[in-house]
């Protein structure tokens, strides 16, 4: 039932005015066979917010996340120290294209999760969440830091 609630959640995201919406700094689209979501998230570009991320946080609202930026595709490593709630983690390319999703990172954890090398974006949302939706590996992650020339999924 939590995962069917979860799904309608974020496929609601996906309806209405958020499409017209789709390319703004502060929301992350994804799309793949299953459908389309919406993501209002937290920008974090610089070492001082990666650093931090979501630690600390005793709560992540249902269609909201962090999207990790970097400058450069990197190989990408995280963990969960300090971070009091699930989260899956969804790694993507200078594309957009999604490389590796990893579900529901245990709290307070301090074992590496390994995202891979060429990683230019992050996003975490609620633990269960990309199970719940489908999100999985070939997907297109959508967001304004994707450069439209190379993007699988451009912002119009």
């Amino acid at each position: 039932m939590i995962r069917a609630a979860l799904a309608a959640v974020a496929l609601t995201l996906a309806a209405g005015p958020l499409l017209a919406e789709a390319c703004r700094d502060d929301r992350v689209g994804l799309r793949g066979p299953w459908g389309e979501a919406r993501f209002t998230v937290e920008i974090a570009d610089d070492s001082q917010s990666q650093q931090q991320g979501l630690m600390h946080r005793e709560h992540l609202a249902q269609n909201a996340g962090m999207l990790f930026v970097y400058d450069s595709p990197q190989h990408a490593r995280f963990w969960m120290r300090n971070t009091l709630i699930p989260l899956d983690m969804i790694f993507a390319d200078p594309t957009g294209r999604v490389t590796r999703v990893h579900h529901n990172a245990r709290p307070l954890d301090e074992t590496v999760i390994d995202g891979g090398p060429g990683i230019s974006h992050v996003l975490e949302i609620n633990g269960g969440m990309a199970k719940a939706v489908g999100i999985s590996v070939g997907d297109a992650l959508q967001h304004p830091t994707i450069a439209p020339e190379q993007a699988l999924w451009p912002c119009e």
